[in-house]
């Protein structure tokens, strides 16, 4: 048995599944804190792959995969994750006014789905405070490039939910190397009513102006986070809007509602109560739904593939399916500290194996081939 392997089913196990959280990103915290030992968990745990590097939203990445919103959501660990190998963290989800979330127990493992439930509820510090965070530690050279992930306030009305991402718009724009605007998340009330087209697009354009006014001097390239129960027509009209907007990508994406397919007893899934899976259940319908995006946006725009991404055979298919980075969290849950490394390793084999030459070769080659 590996030893993360060992510790999670004695120790990580028995323990609250939010309280295991917090006290093992204080250890990663720590451990990046300590110049020596920060240099020797990287050596061991993010060895290079040049052959992996790509350009993405406008961004020179040495890989393509990152850490999803939702592990770290106050920016307070980016450089440790870093160091375990992600080469993008995406910070969040970050809203107007600090909020405290959900009332506790609101995480919870499904085990023998290897999958995540939670109804955290956007519990975070404030776009205030994260920017102040982001501000002092700057944007360090060799470190992982920093998406920056925002919602809307729960105690925010409808008819003020524009101005609350622009407010947070204004205070992270400038620290952030790209920019998602989150309508997805089945924890906010009323939140996934933005997803429609009618309601994005005020919204995204109303954000897009307000990171060009907050940083004039660069492009911060903006991204919309879409839910995996959207029907298809409803894909189709995301895809349609980023184009006709000019949205740098869509993320797909965010948790489910969904408790089909579950191989956890379902009363014992549902006296847990609300809120998004995560994690194995979300794969096969957040690869469709990634593959729909890009035979409707093709190359035009930068898909971000992700849920269900367990192991590198996962991260291969989002990306011969259209994905141009790949993001995971649940997976590192359950696989632990080597989890990037492994993906990474397997990403490089599966690059070699195939007939591409870089891995931007690779992106959408299963729909090239379907329409050949």
């Amino acid at each position: 048995m590996a030893p993360y392997d060992a510790l999670y089913r004695t120790v990580l196990r028995r323990i609250d599944a939010e309280q295991a959280h917090r006290a093992a990103f204080a250890l990663i915290r720590a451990a990046a804190r300590v110049p020596g030992l920060r240099s020797a968990v990287r050596a061991a745990y993010a060895p290079p792959h040049p052959e992996l590097r790509i350009t993405a939203l406008g961004l020179d990445l040495p890989g393509p995969f990152g850490l999803a919103a939702g592990f770290d959501k106050n920016a307070v660990g980016v450089d440790g994750l870093g160091m375990l190998g992600f080469d993008h963290v995406e910070v969040g989800t970050v809203t107007g006014q600090p909020q405290a979330g959900n009332p506790r127990k609101r995480l919870f493992r499904l085990v023998g789905d290897r999958a995540l439930l939670n109804r955290m509820g956007f519990n975070n510090d404030g776009s205030a405070a994260v920017a102040a965070r982001l501000a002092r530690r700057g944007r360090p050279r060799g470190g992982p490039a920093v998406g920056v992930n925002i919602g809307r306030t729960k105690v925010v009305a409808d008819d003020a939910a524009v101005a609350d991402y622009v407010t947070s718009t204004e205070r992270l724009a400038r620290h952030a190397d790209y920019l998602v605007v989150n309508v997805s998340s089945p924890n906010t009330p009323g939140l996934r009513d933005l997803q429609a087209a009618s309601r994005l697009r005020p919204l995204l354009t109303a954000v897009r102006e307000a990171a060009d006014r907050s940083v004039p001097d660069r492009r911060v390239p903006l991204l919309v986070k879409i839910a995996p129960d959207l029907a298809d027509e409803d894909i189709d009209a995301v895809a349609d809007l980023a184009l006709d907007l000019g949205l740098d990508g869509i993320i797909a994406t965010n948790t489910t509602v969904s408790r089909d397919g579950l191989r956890s007893p379902a009363d014992a899934v549902a006296a847990l109560g609300a809120g998004g899976i995560s994690g194995a259940p979300l794969k096969e319908r957040s690869l469709a739904v990634l593959a729909r995006l890009y035979a409707r946006v093709g190359g035009r725009v930068t898909l971000v593939g992700v849920g269900g991404v367990e192991n590198a055979d996962d991260a291969w298919a989002r990306v011969l399916a259209g994905a141009t980075l790949v993001q995971g969290y649940s997976g590192f849950i359950y696989a632990g500290p080597g989890w990037a490394r492994a993906i990474n390793e397997g990403l490089a084999r599966h690059l070699a194996a195939s007939p591409y030459a870089t891995l931007a070769d690779a992106v959408g080659a299963d729909a090239r081939r379907a329409a050949a």
